[in-house]
């Protein structure tokens, strides 16, 4: 999937940094993006943007939890 211009894309908090790994963020962008092309059937719209909003949407889920809580478990 193309993801766009990386100098586009914004910057993880230190905190969302310190807690989950590049990889498993990139997964979950991933994963939501393509939940977004699914639920319109694979049909028009746009790679890049379904990957800027599933990545917008990730990164608030992240910054929702307590940043303390997940590095107690950190997986």
């Amino acid at each position: 999937m193309k993801r766009g211009s990386p100098s586009r894309w914004p910057k993880p908090t230190a905190a969302r940094a310190a807690t989950i790994s590049s990889d498993d963020r990139r997964r979950m962008i991933a994963e939501a993006a393509y939940f977004h092309a699914e639920r319109r059937g694979f049909e028009g719209g746009d790679p890049d943007q379904d990957w800027y909003r599933a990545e917008q949407e990730i990164d608030q889920l992240l910054d929702r939890f307590a940043p303390a809580e997940r590095m107690q478990h950190p997986h």
